[in-house]
Parts: C-alpha cells; sequence; structure tokens
C-alpha cells in the first residue's frame, strides 16, 4: 500500500541522465526516513500496551489473568465483570489499534501505518508493561485494519460475525476470521499479505486452548447467548 498521493518523486543520475529513480513519501516531519518508521512502530507497540481489562480489573481488586479464561481481552472481560467492562474494553481496544495506525502513517507513510498494524496488536498480544501476557489481539486487530483499510476490517469482521451467530462462541468467529484474513487481504489490500498471514498465526497460535475445547465439546458459548437460551427455556 503505498500511498501515492503524498509521495514524491526522487532522480539518481549525472551529466548523462537519470540512471535511476525512486519514490518516497512525506510524513508530518517531512520526508520519510527509517528512524521515523522505527519511531512509529515503537510508539504503537506501546499503545498496544494500553490493557482496559487489566486496568478495569485491578480497579475491582481482581487479577483478570487469573479470573475466567485467563485472557486479557472482551470476552474474558465480559464474562468476569460483566457488560459494561466488557464493552469499555471493546471499545479501548478497538480505539487504541486505529489511533497507533493512524498515527503511524502520519509520522512514517504508509509502510509504517503497516508496520504498526503489526505493532500494535504485538503489543496488546504480549505488553511488556504486564508481563507479556494480553489479550489474544482479535479487538486490537480490526481497530488497526480499521486505520489502515476500512474495508479490509469490515470484510473481516463479516466472517468474525457469521462465524459467531452461528456458533454463539466468540472463538469459532475468531478463528474463521483468523484463517481467511490472507484471502482478504489479497483481493482488498494485496501488499498487507504478509503481514495478515503473520497476524493470522498469532492468533490461530493463541487459540490453542480454545480449539482442545472445541474438538472436546467443552467450549462454553458466550454469556449473551448463555442468557438468551435461558429465557427461551423459561418461557
Amino acid at each position: 500500500m503505498f500511498d501515492y498521493e503524498t509521495a514524491s518523486v526522487g532522480v539518481i543520475g549525472g551529466a548523462d541522465g537519470p540512471t535511476a529513480m525512486y519514490l518516497t513519501e512525506s510524513g508530518i516531519f517531512g520526508e520519510v526516513t527509517w528512524w521515523m518508521i522505527l519511531l512509529a512502530v515503537i510508539i504503537a507497540y506501546l499503545i498496544g500496551n494500553i490493557s482496559p481489562s487489566i486496568l478495569i480489573a485491578k480497579s475491582k481488586g481482581l487479577d483478570i489473568k487469573k479470573e475466567g479464561s485467563g485472557n486479557a481481552g472482551t470476552t474474558n472481560a465480559l464474562r468476569v465483570m460483566g457488560k459494561k467492562a466488557g464493552a469499555i474494553t471493546l471499545l479501548v481496544d478497538i480505539l487504541k489499534g486505529t489511533c497507533a495506525v493512524l498515527l503511524g502513517h502520519m509520522i512514517g507513510g504508509s509502510l509504517a501505518a503497516m508496520l504498526c498494524v503489526l505493532a500494535v496488536f504485538c503489543g496488546h498480544v504480549w505488553p511488556v508493561f504486564f508481563g507479556f501476557k494480553g489479550g489474544k489481539g482479535v479487538a486490537a486487530a480490526f481497530g488497526a485494519l480499521l486505520g489502515l483499510n476500512p474495508l479490509l476490517a469490515l470484510a473481516t469482521l463479516a466472517v468474525v460475525a457469521i462465524g459467531v451467530l452461528i456458533s454463539k462462541r466468540m472463538s469459532v468467529g475468531s478463528l474463521l476470521g483468523a484463517i481467511s484474513f490472507p484471502f482478504i487481504s489479497y483481493f482488498i489490500e494485496r501488499d498487507f499479505v504478509i503481514f495478515g498471514a503473520v497476524m493470522a498465526v498469532i492468533i490461530i497460535l493463541k487459540h490453542r486452548g480454545n480449539i482442545v475445547r472445541l474438538f472436546k465439546g467443552e467450549e462454553p458459548v458466550m454469556s449473551i447467548f448463555e442468557k438468551k437460551d435461558r429465557e427461551k427455556e423459561e418461557e
């Protein structure tokens, strides 16, 4: 994904004429350099370290990594602390992904933006400030993709939503979204395919426990579906 609107043309040559031409991009500090891209990636990773589920749980005297599934993400926050905590966790995780990528693009151009998608995602999954134990990265990844390419984000979200509605399990939707993501990237944002494949592998590996429970038939349905099923049984 090269941003031709912010790109400029450079020429290398001598008296006999140009021998090479290249494209560069401009950020908020002028022409993009490698240190700008590195700066953007570091900032994105640190933004990814913001973990609302851990912070909310601490304010309630809980350690989210020792409650429920032990995952510092939206689903476990919802299950352990309720709808409000789950909604806040989801919103913050999405917003931090989007902000990190948009800021990365401003600082280092489109290459930095793609690298920042991976950086903020890794910051969420392996936060240095919380002992490298974070969430599974689904919400943060969605937010980051919104900042990179909204169509790519929404297409992947549609796959996740279909999986969740059919199975009533967030893990199934997340896994289907991860598996399909590189293929969706190929058609919508081809430059991002390799990054997308790396993220997909990480998400699948982070769901190892869920995969085992799914095969054993022990994976619980989401709490919102549990309540609906209970209400139907009572009727």
